[in-house]
């Protein structure tokens, strides 16, 4: 479509010309989504609708910072530890994780406080022993209240003190 719009008409009234003259001549007939409603109209607009489309249609996964991916670790791997089939199985999930904990927080990237220490393992095995034990007349799988986490509220983490001296 290379015709200048005539002097004197308006660029409204020319452009509803061009597309009455397409519709006639047949140029919009079997576009790919006629007759079909648009993608995500019911959803909430988006302000980053077009990153997040080229992401799906190449297949890609968003990065997320470093931080907070070590903080959703963390968290995942306090609740597979309850579900662990033994103490040393306990002990070989948070050990891992305490090594990248203390090395986020001697090296910490830049961005986001990590806003954890090291877990004190111990007392993570003292309540896989308490579920447990206890898990003899609950279902297997069944940990705390039902709700997944362990009872006796948060989890504390181990602190290490620097001496002063």
């Amino acid at each position: 479509m290379t015709e200048r719009k005539p002097a004197g008409l308006s660029f409204e009234s020319w452009i509803d010309g061009q597309i009455r003259e397409a519709e006639e001549r047949g140029e919009f007939d079997g576009l790919p989504g006629s007759g079909k409603p648009l993608p995500d109209a019911g959803r909430p607009l988006d302000d980053n609708w077009w990153i997040k489309q080229k992401l799906a249609s190449e297949g890609l996964v968003a990065m997320i910072h470093p931080t907070l991916a070590l903080r959703k670790e963390i968290e995942d791997v306090l609740e597979e530890a309850l579900k662990a089939p033994s103490e040393r199985s306990v002990r070989r999930l948070l050990e891992p994780v305490n090594e990248k904990i203390a090395a986020n927080l001697r090296m910490p990237p830049p961005g986001p406080a990590l806003g954890y220490r090291p877990i004190d393992v111990d007392e993570v095995v003292a309540k896989w022993r308490e579920a447990h034990s206890a898990g003899a007349e609950r279902p297997r799988g069944a940990v705390g209240e039902g709700d997944g986490k362990p009872s006796g509220g948060r989890w504390r983490l181990r602190g290490r003190r620097r001496r002063r001296g």
